[in-house]
């Protein structure tokens, strides 16, 4: 039963991580629909900084989970 939460948040995590990662990237990924081509001035400072820290956090979550789910009581 605990297998399969962590198993779910696992690629929850998963999803989120690679969208976080898509919207941060200048000149393909999902940032031109959201408009953030490279060739404007960028004003929005605090979406990156914030885009940048979810990408560091999500990564982290998803290395730990990854961890537990090697230990053989959650198999």
């Amino acid at each position: 039963m605990l297998e399969n939460i962590l198993n779910v948040v696992q690629i929850i995590v998963s999803i989120l991580l690679i969208t976080a990662i898509l919207l941060q990237a200048p000149e393909g990924g999902m940032s031109p629909v959201f408009g953030g081509g490279g060739e404007t001035f960028r004003s929005r400072r605090s979406i990156e900084k914030f885009l940048i820290a979810a990408t560091i956090i999500l990564a982290v979550i998803l290395a730990i989970l990854s961890v537990v789910l090697l230990f053989p009581q959650f198999n």
